[in-house]
């Protein structure tokens, strides 16, 4: 009987142990799913029916406090903007997912967000998504652009999975003036206009910019990226979205333009686009 004790002992632990791992387990596979349902353009009211890249995980925003914000401040994490969603019901990640969806689709897809923390106790879910502080130091919007087309390129010259769609590597874009001046304009719409959308105010779609521009294009793509402070943050961004991806390593493409803008009483603070074209 005394040889049993530790075994007793130990027991609780490990089963506590365990109850952990399998809500770590769900908090993971909800955000997986949060990021699979950004990257799809989605019809859900009052949000860009766009593909997102996808939200980073941040351990600091994990906050299964009820007080969440007081919990991002002990955690050190520098907060712009934040919203926080609470579940009570759903008892695993796909049921959590089906709630979101279904009450909080414009939440999860706010341009505005880069990092996401999810914490699970039993049927109790929170769903934190924030934008952290970052100080941008970026030159004039054409540097930034030919600084973003040598990112690209520089992708594109290696073979890589867009999502589980196989890409090989290609031929590098050119710098095209024109395609850099719609890019220019969209990005100087939606930061004034407070929106982010391949569809402008007036009704224009890509191709459509880019021909007023007086672009002649047999094919026109476009990306677009808010609230990353370089070139390097929009780039990354765009190689996670399976969509964004494919884009900027579509052979068909020949030339490129590029622009950012900026307006500090906007969401998201800072938009950009990039206008892809073949002649």
């Amino acid at each position: 009987m005394p040889a049993r004790a530790p075994l007793l002992r130990c027991a609780p632990l490990t089963a506590l142990l365990f109850i952990a791992h399998l809500a770590a387990d769900e908090a993971q596979q909800l955000i997986q799913s949060i990021n699979q349902y950004r990257g799809e353009a989605n019809g859900c009211a009052d949000a860009p029916a766009t593909a997102l890249p996808p939200l980073r995980a941040d351990a600091r925003l994990v906050s299964p406090d009820e007080d969440w914000e007081a919990s991002l401040e002990r955690n050190a994490y520098p907060l712009q903007s934040a919203e926080a969603i609470r579940l009570s019901g759903p008892t695993d990640a796909k049921a959590a997912m089906q709630a979101l969806r279904e009450s909080f689709c414009r939440v999860l897809l706010d341009p505005q967000y880069l990092d996401i923390g999810v914490s699970q106790h039993q049927e109790q879910w929170r769903i934190v998504l924030a934008r952290p502080q970052q100080q941008a130091q970026l030159g004039d919007w054409q540097q930034e652009g030919r600084r973003l087309l040598e990112l690209i390129n520089a992708a594109r010259g290696q073979a890589r999975m867009c999502g589980k769609q196989a890409q090989p590597a290609t031929e590098p874009l050119s710098w095209n003036d024109t395609l850099a001046s719609a890019a220019d304009t969209h990005s100087r719409a939606m930061a004034s206009g407070n929106f982010f959308a391949h569809r402008d105010k007036d009704g224009r779609i890509p191709g459509d910019r880019a021909e007023l521009a007086g672009y002649s294009a047999s094919l026109i793509g476009e990306n677009l990226a808010a609230a990353h402070i370089s070139a390097q943050q929009v780039l990354d961004g765009w190689l996670a979205s399976p969509e964004h991806c494919a884009n900027l390593m579509n052979p068909q493409f020949r030339e490129m333009g590029a622009a950012y803008a900026q307006d500090d009483n906007s969401d998201a603070g800072i938009y950009w686009t990039a206008v892809f074209g073949a002649p």
